[in-house]
């Protein structure tokens, strides 16, 4: 498995994470727990060594399965989590970034992933009543005590990443990034590069739009799918937007791949330090999606999906109302 490094943090990587969420919560019905321990060692075993969740994922439950998961290969991987919502009823009802919560999350995670430190805690969405200084100063504080090793923000904007990298080095930004997705390179992407941060892309392949396995008759269960509720996924919208699919589609025969790996292997040739992070569920996921790591796609290639996407107006907000105001960029 070819590595990279997630900017000057010292953090190296395997060249594509993986997004551990979808075994829990999000996009379905949660998988058995033995399923899931299954995919992540199958993952482990294929040389994936970041690996990400977080608190808001079940909720719990996710980093636990995590952490069970991982017991065999501690020492080997790095464990990505995130602190930042405020969790009432099993359910998202804003964010609390306050220094006692950020410590009362970490004493948690640590628990729920088995282990005595995080490898990068994230702040999942920036709180407007928490100046970012005090994030990240206490971040500063987690790490001196070795409980964090590096620290991260996620969904975040370019002033706040300057703000907290100030305080104390920003090792990534996770934020949502892909070929239908593309909001970061205004601001975000260009701030990582001059500050040395890396950025990991979550929904690299469109929340599972971009796989080329949803059409416009797909339905959501709103109880148990988040995209039930985006409105990227309204039946229209997935209509007017099957020409991304179709695009994906060419570009794959053209190169003998998937569309999967022409969206993944796109992410990889945009930065050397932009580390995507997929949702796999199923090893045959795994499997499709790390042959993006080999997959070259030339500058001709990247020029050619540029001229068709610019001709594809992308119809649909990417997040729902309310996880879109908690989102900076």
């Amino acid at each position: 498995m070819m590595t990279r490094k997630l900017g000057s943090s010292g953090l190296e990587v395997s060249a594509l994470g993986m997004g551990v969420m979808n075994l829990s919560f999000g996009t379905g019905k949660a998988v058995e727990k033995s399923q899931g321990v299954k995919v992540i060692r199958a993952a482990v075993e294929r040389g994936i060594n970041f690996f990400d969740t977080a608190q808001a994922y079940g909720p719990y439950t996710n980093e636990m399965l995590l952490g069970e998961a991982l017991v065999p290969f501690r020492d080997q991987v790095i464990v990505a989590t995130k602190f930042g919502f405020k969790l009432e009823n099993c359910g998202i009802v804003g964010t609390d970034s306050r220094p006692e919560t950020i410590r009362a999350v970490a004493e948690a995670s640590l628990k729920s992933l088995k282990t005595d430190y995080i490898d990068l805690f994230y702040q999942h969405r920036v709180d407007p009543d928490v100046p970012i200084e005090d994030v990240a100063g206490t971040l500063k504080d987690l790490i001196n005590e070795g409980k964090v090793l590096h620290y991260g923000l996620s969904e975040a904007g370019a002033s706040t990443i300057r703000r907290a990298h100030a305080v104390h080095p920003v090792a990534a930004v996770q934020n949502q990034y892909s070929i239908w997705t593309r909001e970061p390179e205004a601001e975000v992407i260009p701030v990582c590069e001059e500050l040395g941060i890396g950025f990991v892309p979550w929904g690299p392949l469109g929340t599972g739009f971009l796989t080329g396995t949803i059409d416009a008759d797909t339905k959501f269960d709103g109880a148990t799918d988040l995209r039930a509720n985006f409105p990227r996924f309204t039946q229209a919208a997935m209509q007017a937007n099957m020409p991304v699919v179709d695009m994906l589609r060419a570009m794959a025969a053209k190169k003998n791949a998937t569309p999967v790996q022409i969206a993944l292997a796109w992410l990889l040739a945009q930065k050397p330090w932009i580390v995507p992070i997929p949702g796999m569920d199923k090893i045959d996921y795994l499997d499709d999606n790390i042959k993006s790591i080999e997959l070259e796609l030339t500058a001709t290639d990247l020029r050619e999906i540029d001229e068709q996407l610019s001709a594809i107006n992308i119809q649909g907000g990417r997040l729902d109302e309310g996880l879109l105001s908690m989102s900076e960029d």
